[in-house]
């Protein structure tokens, strides 16, 4: 809290400290455990938040004027809320926020700040989200417009949607803005409901790696692979007409009418009918502390991902190869988009050292890249902290 106050000071020439008008925002990173590609299909998936966060400090102004200074991005950038236009840059995702409260009920006024974060940027853990929904929190609190997490999470979706140009699920914003400590938050993608599931994890940690690779390769595949889906599910509705999303299909059904389908269509389709049931089943055996066999559904996720959805990539595959051979480690996957990114593994707290001190070394010799772990466990998610 000190850095990000003198760092207000030397940017905004006074202190924000003693400032009752002042407050900070925080909104975390999250990573994925299991439900990987089924977001966009209706399906179900299980994040968690990261002590991974973004910081807002804010001061109210007295125009329509937002004044920002990012330190990850080292520059100072403005917009007025009365002219909201594309700058192509990070505060885009603040923009894209205030346009979509200023078409509500939100009358809004500006501020200056302050932005730290320790979310990597481009690596999947949902930098992007973070932004967003620490903005709509710094706005609403601002004209004391509270908004419930859920509110929240689907106007920042639809930000990026329509004024970035991303087309996200639903999954990151949620998460950011849902999510509690000690607890994986269950979502239906269809209906939204939430669910907090208990993941204290009391002998165990989450280890996110990430593999240092360019995902230049992930939103080509991305939409690739959103229009199998959709081809797999026209052609199964011609057999199935009571089907909605492929969250209706079974493995029966795909058993009966699966030699209809292009064989690559099948893959891509198999995999979201398993890995929606896998998700299901690893939430039952969280819940039973069976940590066991949710390790187990990680590491059947990794791998229909690799050989059914092929979103996978030579180090992500090492990495979770390696990882799975390690002492203590329960499962590990890729999670994201793919092509590059992190992957997350379970693991015995008392192998995480050297599973952590280890890993960057032999890594490096085998595909001559940096990677970065992150020891975790389930954070809250965003909040006002004063």
């Amino acid at each position: 809290m000190n850095d990000i106050n003198q760092l207000f000071t030397q940017h905004f020439g006074t202190s924000s400290n003693g400032d009752s008008s002042a407050f900070t925002v925080r909104a975390p990173g999250r990573v994925n455990l299991i439900g990987e590609h089924v977001d966009y299909n209706d399906g179900f998936v299980l994040p968690m938040a990261l002590p991974l966060e973004t910081r807002f400090r804010i001061r109210p102004r007295q125009d329509r004027t937002v004044d920002l200074y990012s330190t990850n991005f080292k520059e100072r950038r403005q917009f007025s809320l009365d002219h909201i236009e594309k700058q192509e840059t990070w505060i885009d995702y603040v923009q894209g926020v205030a346009r979509e409260l200023a078409g509500g009920s939100v009358a809004l006024h500006g501020f200056e700040g302050v932005i730290t974060s320790d979310v990597p940027v481009a690596s999947g853990l949902s930098s992007s989200a973070a932004i967003e929904v620490a903005s709509a929190l710094a706005f609403t609190h601002l004209e004391k417009q509270p908004m419930s997490p859920v509110d929240v999470a689907l106007l920042c979706q639809k930000a990026e949607n329509t004024f970035v140009g991303v087309n996200s699920g639903i999954m990151d914003q949620m998460a950011v803005a849902a999510c509690h400590a000690n607890h994986a938050l269950l979502i239906d993608c269809r209906s939204l409901e939430l669910e907090q599931v208990p993941f204290q994890l009391t002998n165990h940690a989450i280890v996110v790696t990430d593999s240092g690779a360019p995902r230049e390769l992930a939103a080509s595949a991305y939409n690739e692979r959103r229009a199998q889906c959709e081809e797999g599910l026209a052609l199964l509705q011609k057999h199935l007409p009571q089907v909605a999303s492929l969250r209706d299909v079974t493995l029966i059904d795909l058993a009966r009418y699966g030699d209809s389908l292009p064989p690559l269509v099948l893959n891509r389709v198999k995999h979201v009918v398993e890995e929606i049931a896998r998700t299901l089943r690893a939430v039952e055996n969280l819940k039973q502390g069976n940590l066991t066999v949710f390790g187990q559904c990680m590491n059947e996720s990794h791998e229909s991902l690799a050989k059914l959805y092929e979103v996978t990539s030579p180090e992500l595959d090492w990495l979770a190869s390696w990882a799975s051979k390690q002492p203590g480690v329960l499962g590990s996957r890729m999670t994201g988009a793919g092509f590059g990114g992190c992957t997350v593994t379970l693991i015995e707290k008392q192998h995480v050292e050297d599973f952590t001190q280890r890993l960057p070394q032999e890594y490096h010799t085998a595909m001559n890249r940096t990677a970065r772990c992150w020891v975790t466990e389930p954070t809250e998610g965003a909040q006002v902290l004063d």
